[in-house]
């Protein structure tokens, strides 16, 4: 892990496209921005959590249920 100090108004850079920038520092608190191409998903660590999560939920279930056969496989022939 790279560990660095900066001060409001200062930025990282990761890679040549990714930037950010110590925005606010109020007592514990600090206020980042991140400028990224729109291709890039930024999320906070428990968003990206749960979006997994849910996403691992959503394959063990579809896993449990079986394919319904509504008939079109006889139609499509």
């Amino acid at each position: 892990m790279l560990i660095l100090s900066r001060k409001i108004n200062e930025k990282i850079m990761i890679g040549e496209d990714i930037s950010v920038s110590i925005l606010e520092i109020r007592g514990d608190q600090v206020r980042l921005g991140v400028n990224a191409p729109r291709t890039v998903k930024v999320f906070r660590q428990e968003v990206f959590d749960a979006i997994r999560a849910e996403n691992q939920a959503a394959v063990e279930s579809a896993a449990l249920i079986p394919e319904l056969d509504l008939g079109l496989r006889d139609k499509a022939l």
